[in-house]
């Protein structure tokens, strides 16, 4: 039995510092002004170009993923943008709570979103509300990957299965992320408390599916083996880059 000690959430989140930057997770006024929430980047896009930032935070980000990846289509740098996008999500929430034994409020209109950043700059949160470490499902599932999935695909020609594989992908990736740092740390209970809170999570309908339990390689392809140079990931569902 392991013996899980946990402390307040503090203003800073300063705990999430050791873990690396997809576990950080900045608070207060972002430096360079303000900017867009992931309610707003979740929403019908304003007309425009949607090449600005407050027009459309999603499409900006697929466009930006594209020309920086050399993608040969929309799909494949939305699925890249999204499993980014979630890896930070589940990060930080997984982070927050095997840390802390609580979650903060990550509701889309406080978590401000720089689609033109990277990782721990993109995500700021702007009030440090705590919930319940179960509450996690609940916070990035529902609030979170379900409309971020809705305004992708909206947006481009990709399928549910796929997200949703991406999102299984990194959840066992921020789980295998928060073990090696417990063990490396000697804070066996933060790697226990971080399994223990990923299989309620893969027991859900939505990510039940996503991983093989024997192996934890991925049942859908993210579509990175499209990139040029890419290959595949190390969960692929595929041996070998399929031909296309």
């Amino acid at each position: 039995m392991v013996l899980l000690l946990f402390v307040d959430l503090d203003p800073q989140l300063a705990a999430l510092g050791p873990l690396g930057g997809f576990f950080v997770l900045r608070t207060g006024v972002p430096p360079r002004g303000p900017l867009p929430t992931l309610a707003q980047a979740y929403a019908a896009p304003r007309l425009g170009t949607h090449r600005d930032v407050y027009e459309d935070p999603v499409t900006f980000r697929i466009l930006k993923v594209a020309e920086s990846i050399q993608a040969p289509e929309s799909r494949v740098a939305a699925s890249v943008a999204h499993q980014a996008l979630a890896a930070r999500l589940w990060s930080v929430a997984l982070g927050t709570a095997a840390l802390y034994g609580h979650l903060p409020d990550l509701d889309p209109r406080l978590l401000h979103w720089d689609p033109d950043g990277s990782a721990p700059d993109d995500l700021w949160l702007s009030a440090v509300r705590p919930l319940p470490a179960t509450a996690i499902g609940e916070v990035v599932r529902e609030g979170h990957l379900v409309p971020l999935a809705a305004a992708l695909r909206s947006r481009c020609r990709i399928s549910a299965g796929l997200l949703w594989g991406n999102a299984g992908s990194a959840l066992a990736g921020a789980v295998r992320q928060l073990d090696r740092w417990a063990h490396a740390n000697g804070r066996a209970e933060v790697g226990e408390r971080a399994r223990v809170l990923a299989a309620e999570l893969f027991a859900h309908s939505d990510l039940s599916g996503t991983l093989d339990p024997s192996t934890l390689r991925r049942r859908s392809c993210c579509l990175y083996y499209r990139v040029p140079g890419g290959g595949l990931c190390g969960d692929c569902c595929f041996t070998r880059p399929p031909k296309h």
